[in-house]
């Protein structure tokens, strides 16, 4: 007896849909933003904006999870979600420092990396692209530190929960900031293979 073929299960293509349960997620995550820097730099309501901070965490796991799962992954979602997770971490940032819970430095540091790769989209829009594809090592980077800005709010409270905190969140702010250094040489590289294929051969 022949063996049987193994059905291979297709990959679907991402769709024009807009109104999905994932972009809707991915939507309140960035009403969320203005919501978490006014907690953060108003009434210094930080437990609120530690739940902010918290709720935008899980629903980025959610949506990734939940696009896969009901075979919803979309083109507006493939660009919005890791658009929010950046105004996220500059929002987060710009708040922090303002707070003198971080150091200007380390938002040079974030900013300066974003800033370089952003000098590559006109040319990748040439080429009918929109941005580079996201290197699992970026995606790395975004978790930690989207996972450290919470814990260094946290950690720069006085008491025994703050003490364990902070050394928790600089853990992670560090290991974020290496792995985005690190995804943003990647993209750089990707970025340096595209535009040596001329733009009508691809």
């Amino acid at each position: 007896m022949s063996p049987q073929p193994s059905a291979v299960a297709p990959v679907a293509e991402p769709s024009d849909a807009i109104w999905t349960l994932p972009n809707l997620l991915s939507i309140a995550r960035l009403f969320g933003v203005p919501l978490f820097l006014w907690l953060l730099l108003g009434p210094h309501a930080d437990g609120w904006a530690l739940v902010v901070l918290m709720v935008s965490g899980f629903t980025d796991w959610a949506d990734g999870v939940l696009a896969r799962k009901l075979n919803q992954m979309s083109r507006l979602g493939a660009l919005l979600d890791p658009a929010v997770d950046r105004l996220y971490i500059l929002a987060t940032l710009f708040g922090l420092v303002l707070r003198h819970v971080i150091p200007w430095w380390l938002v040079a540091v974030l900013i300066g990396r974003d800033l370089v790769l952003a000098t590559t989209l006109p040319a990748l829009r040439k080429r009918g692209m929109t941005g580079l594809p996201v290197h699992y090592l970026g995606k790395a980077a975004t978790f930690n530190l989207l996972y450290a800005f919470p814990l260094l709010l946290l950690g720069s409270h006085a008491g025994t929960l703050s003490a364990i905190a902070k050394p928790i969140a600089w853990a992670f702010t560090l290991w974020g900031t290496g792995l985005y250094l690190w995804a943003g040489g990647l993209y750089l590289i990707q970025f340096r293979r595209i535009i040596a294929v001329p733009a009508g051969s691809r």
